[in-house]
């Protein structure tokens, strides 16, 4: 039976009377009348609270244009960004997309930029570009931030050598379906849900918001999301003994996640994106890098959230290793941990500024990080070398090559079973848009940032698992 939807029931989840309603109705009847009403509608609440994030879907980008055009209409209170935009380095600059620039030359204009940098893996994303590095003073973009709050990488590497690991591909396989889920929406129930200390946090009643989302996040913790986001095991191989980790040269078994804050994290930044625009009115091309100050209420209130949001991804990754590890049976010789799209309180060149960096690694002198390449491609453990041009930043992966629609238009399933098979990775979930194709040579990204970070060690993916249908985050 088909789902209907009416006007007013478009008016519960935000939408006014306009065209939009005419609009999203008129794709309903086209593309979704076959899902629940409880679906339907939870979707249109997606695009109305964040549209942004569906400007290349295929379907709904119509929707999500008008709804922007909306939100961007000028107001007389605008605030003028400078005439000429500040110098900033781009790092691997002549494989990077004339958008990603077109972004972050908008973004070094605002009133409030102190410096930025673009590192290699950078592509076109919203506000600020995927792979871009912003300071500012004492104001916080949002959108600089990014919609999954706190996302991160996290490695465990296992006293378990290469040799032990082959031959055990049903072990691993079903721990990792057992003990991990994928996908928008999806939750733990009853017996099946984990506990942390996050979830005691005082911070979750610091605002009506955060307190509506404490049941949620509850649910979802140790999940992972749609997206790009995975859970793999693989080998890392450490070519000379490393002191500071106290791990000896050799091939280990290793566990590599990737997610985020989920839809705490999404929510939040959909709320303070729409606080931050009503606050501070920017033009049009710059509409999305809305800011608000750090003095203020609201300022304070997304900070807080914000880095309740980033507690809050890192537990999730806590509670996929934990349980992990001990369905393996394994001993954990040393774990890394970094995160991306987060803003952080910084001092550069003896002045206090606030760095976000979305989809950038941190790589301060000394501090670890994970840069992965693709489900196929190695990823890197890495040392930061506290490149001051690069604002003690480094990227976050490859990066795309591909839009996701671009990818599966142009790459078939034939294709990416081929790749996966040459490269000897079990892939349980994931779509096209996912595919090794879509995202940029990892050597080629490693190679323009030699400055920024040194290599410890290599990791190869062996066995991947993403969303079954590469959806989309919350």
């Amino acid at each position: 039976m088909k789902t209907i939807i009416t006007g007013n029931e478009l008016l519960t989840v935000g939408f006014s009377e306009g065209k939009t309603i005419g609009l999203a109705l008129t794709l309903i009847a086209e593309h979704f009348e076959d899902l629940a009403k409880e679906e339907i509608l939870n979707l249109l609440k997606k695009i109305k609270s964040y549209p942004e994030s569906f400007l290349d879907d295929d379907k709904l980008a119509p929707l999500a244009e008008l709804i922007v055009a909306e939100n961007n209409t000028e107001l007389d209170d605008t605030i003028s960004l400078n005439n000429v935009s500040k110098d900033y380095r781009i790092f691997g600059e002549s494989y990077i997309e004339e958008g990603a620039r077109k972004q972050m030359n908008i973004a070094m204009k605002l009133p409030v930029t102190v410096a930025g940098a673009l590192m290699p893996d950078a592509h076109q994303g919203y506000g600020l570009p995927i792979g871009g590095v912003l300071a500012t003073n004492n104001s916080i973009i949002p959108y600089g931030v990014g919609v999954d709050i706190g996302c991160r990488m996290a490695l465990s590497i296992f006293d378990i050598p290469e040799k032990h690991y082959f031959g055990k591909d049903d072990k691993y396989k079903r721990e990792l379906i057992a003990f991990t889920k994928f996908g928008a929406g999806r939750e733990f129930r009853g017996f099946e849900r984990a506990d942390h200390e996050v979830m005691e946090s005082e911070t979750f009643q610091a605002t009506p918001l955060l307190r509506g989302l404490h049941a949620k996040a509850w649910a979802q913790l140790g999940t992972s999301g749609g997206g790009n986001h995975f859970v793999e095991w693989g080998i890392i191989d450490f070519a000379e003994r490393d002191e500071i980790l106290n791990i000896d040269k050799g091939r280990y078994v290793a566990l590599l996640t990737h997610s985020g804050s989920r839809g705490l994290g999404a929510t939040i930044a959909g709320h303070y994106t729409k606080v931050a625009k009503q606050l501070c009115k920017l033009p049009d091309d710059a509409a999305n890098l809305a800011y608000l100050d750090l003095n203020s209420a609201e300022g304070q209130e997304y900070w807080i959230a914000m880095n309740l949001a980033g507690d809050y991804a890192s537990a999730c990754h806590e509670v996929i290793h934990k349980r992990l590890t001990k369905a393996i049976g394994a001993k954990v010789l040393a774990k890394v941990e970094n995160h991306h799209n987060f803003a952080w309180k910084e001092t550069l060149n003896g002045e206090e500024v606030i760095v976000h960096r979305k989809g950038a690694t941190p790589a301060a002198k000394g501090v670890m990080g994970i840069i992965p390449g693709s489900m196929t491609a190695p990823g890197f453990l890495v040392r930061g070398k506290g490149e001051v041009e690069s604002i003690h930043s480094a990227s976050h992966g490859a990066g795309r090559l591909m839009s996701r629609s671009k990818a599966i238009k142009n790459i078939t399933k034939a294709e990416m079973k081929a790749v996966l098979k040459d490269h000897g990775v079990t892939l349980i979930g994931a779509g096209l848009d996912e595919a090794p194709m879509a995202y940029k040579d990892i050597h080629q990204v490693m190679a323009a940032q030699q400055d920024l970070v040194d290599v410890v060690a290599k990791f190869e993916p062996k066995m991947v698992r993403m969303a079954d249908d590469g959806s989309r985050e919350d």
